[in-house]
C-alpha cells in the first residue's frame, strides 16, 4: 500500500480534513456558510468538499459515498435539491442522519456537515 497522507489537519479539534489512502480520499467535516440557511450550508459544505478534492486533482464526480448530518431531518428535501444540481447525475451512495451539533452558534449555527469518500482510480 502507498503512503497515507493526512491534510487539512486540525490539531485543536483532533481531526484531519481529509486522508488519502490508496485509491481513496476520506473527507471529514465538510462545512460552509455556517449561520446561513440550510440550502446555503449544503452549498458551502459541497464547496468545501470540492476545494479539498481539487488538491488531489479530483472533482465531485469522484465522490462515491457521503454521510450527511443535518440538525433537522425535515431539511432532507432541500439537501436533495442541492445534490441534484451539484452532482449532475453522478450521485454518490448516501446516508442521511439528524444530530444535535455541539458547535458554537447553537441551533442557529451549524445545520449541515458532510463526510465523504472519493475514488481516485488509476
Amino acid at each position: 500500500m502507498s503512503e497515507i497522507i493526512r491534510k487539512d489537519v486540525n490539531e485543536e479539534n483532533a481531526y484531519s480534513g481529509y486522508v488519502e489512502a490508496g485509491d481513496f480520499i476520506f473527507l471529514s467535516f465538510c462545512v460552509g456558510n455556517v449561520g446561513e440557511s440550510v440550502e446555503r450550508q449544503v452549498e458551502g459544505a459541497l464547496d468545501n468538499m470540492k476545494d479539498r478534492l481539487k488538491e488531489a486533482n479530483l472533482t465531485l464526480s469522484s465522490v462515491v459515498k457521503v454521510d450527511v448530518l443535518l440538525r433537522d431531518v425535515w431539511d432532507i428535501p432541500i439537501m436533495e435539491e442541492v445534490f441534484k444540481r451539484r452532482f449532475k447525475g453522478n450521485l454518490p451512495a448516501r446516508k442521511t442522519i439528524s444530530t444535535e451539533f455541539a458547535h458554537k452558534g447553537g441551533a442557529e449555527g451549524l445545520k449541515v456537515q458532510i463526510d465523504g469518500i472519493a475514488y481516485k482510480g488509476k
